[in-house]
């Protein structure tokens, strides 16, 4: 009899994940299918962390701990998820004629994401002994740095599947992840208005998701034998360390004013800055998501030395976000305030100014991350550290003071500055190397 039962539930697995497999990959055009999944990616992915914190405000509106605690976990395993992610997702994807193979990549992954696990726990020691971090904040933290390992892990598959030219399947599956994520979390927190219970609960829902999606359709496009070549090791993390660098840097930047407010300030003023800033996060990560189905494309563009039309492509994207960031500050200065004091059920209205000036770094920073993709693209990487490194040396200087006197103006403009700035870097850096290579081939030519 339980031989029986056992081979019904497996034969019901076999054709649950048979059916998701199906409809994750079934598609009339792969090309639309990939930029439009990308683009509902790109949202949902966005709207994670805000959902979340009007669940947790709205439940106790006059009580921002949680939110607090939240957002300065969600802030450090966003951070984290650059060490689990090595910076290799764009530099697998652009790699159009394959120097490394996927088993390669797949291998460092399980390297990458013990390392960030590592310093999850490092990074939560020090808060405990240096800034009193409570066991509920040490635990969600290092929840929520579990739930972006998921990610991290994912993200080496779907980086194979859009290599082969599936970023449709690849977005789909994360699409249903952050979903699953989502609901999880909030029903849990409704029911119990328990931080720690909801992030567990996420957390489980996430890894369930990744196995059933990811990895299940994965099966098609991976080899899941990770290979660990010394050589190939060695290489690998010699040219990853600089996208690694610039993108960890990039969102240590980012993040500077909520470790500041973290240090010196209370989960109170945590929770404020952090509805303000949403909309600027979710500017950036919208940003982000849009340029990953530029990476192959443009690094094919690249390869066949189609200057005169890389430049047009990178400058009409660049009229995108410029578009996108105007939109961003009209809305701002108009509806934000009221709309987000009444998603949030938290009044915002001192802090109208901080909202628009906070809005104008989220478009400066997908300048940055726009230009940092390009100048991935042409190989140029290395000009990445000693861009992020100068920007963040100067994030770790002025944020101490910047928070201290100012509070959350203080830490708006201090973002606005640095993002304004690294931008502006990275432009002259993308347009000098495009002119250079356009100028050698020509003089090559004649």
């Amino acid at each position: 009899m339980l031989f029986i039962e056992n081979s019904s539930y497996i034969l019901w697995y076999n054709q649950l994940t048979m059916d998701i497999k199906t409809l994750l990959t079934r598609t009339n055009n792969v090309k639309r299918s990939s930029y439009l999944w990308n683009a509902i990616n790109a949202c949902v992915s966005a709207m994670v962390s805000p959902l979340i914190l009007i669940v947790i405000t709205r439940s106790n509106p006059t009580d921002l701990e949680d939110a607090g605690i939240f957002s300065i976990a969600f802030a450090v395993a966003n951070l984290l998820l650059f060490l689990g992610q090595y910076g290799f997702r764009r530099f697998q994807s652009s790699d159009v004629n394959e120097r490394y193979s996927f088993e390669e990549y797949y291998g460092i992954r399980f390297i990458t994401c013990a390392a960030m696990m590592i310093a999850a726990l490092g990074y939560c020691v020090f808060g405990t002994y240096a800034r009193g971090y409570s066991a509920k904040k040490f635990a969600v933290i290092m929840l929520i740095c579990a739930l972006k390992l998921v990610q991290a892990f994912s993200d080496v598959i779907h980086g194979r599947m859009q290599q082969l030219g599936r970023l449709d399947v690849a977005t789909k599956s994360s699409c249903s992840r952050y979903i699953c994520e989502i609901l999880s979390f909030c029903i849990v927190y409704i029911a119990t208005h328990n931080l720690l219970a909801a992030s567990c609960a996420c957390v489980i829902v996430s890894v369930i998701v990744f196995f059933i999606t990811s990895y299940n359709v994965g099966r098609d496009y991976c080899n899941y034998k990770p290979s660990y070549d010394r050589a190939a090791m060695k290489r690998l993390f010699i040219e990853g360390f600089p996208l690694f660098l610039s993108l960890f840097l990039n969102m240590y930047i980012s993040n500077a004013p909520k470790y500041a407010i973290d240090a010196y300030l209370t989960e109170d003023v945590q929770a404020i800055y952090n509805l303000v800033f949403m909309p600027a996060y979710v500017i950036s990560l919208i940003a982000h998501f849009i340029f990953n189905p530029i990476l192959t494309s443009y690094a094919e563009v690249w390869a066949r030395k189609e200057f005169g039309k890389f430049r047009r492509l990178v400058l009409r994207q660049c009229g995108v976000v410029t578009g996108l960031t105007l939109l961003a500050i009209l809305v701002a200065a108009t509806f934000g305030i009221p709309v987000l004091s009444w998603i949030y059920k938290v009044d915002l209205a001192e802090h109208k100014m901080s909202l628009c000036v906070v809005v104008i770094g989220g478009g400066m920073l997908a300048f940055a991350t726009f230009f940092n993709t390009v100048i991935t693209i042409v190989r140029l990487h290395r000009t990445l550290l000693y861009s992020y490194g100068a920007t963040a040396l100067a994030a770790l200087v002025l944020s101490k003071y910047f928070v201290v006197n100012y509070g959350i103006m203080g830490a708006v403009v201090m973002y606005t500055v640095l993002m304004t700035g690294l931008a502006f870097i990275l432009a002259v850096i993308t347009f000098s190397k495009i002119s250079r290579e356009s100028r050698r081939f020509a003089a090559k030519a004649d």
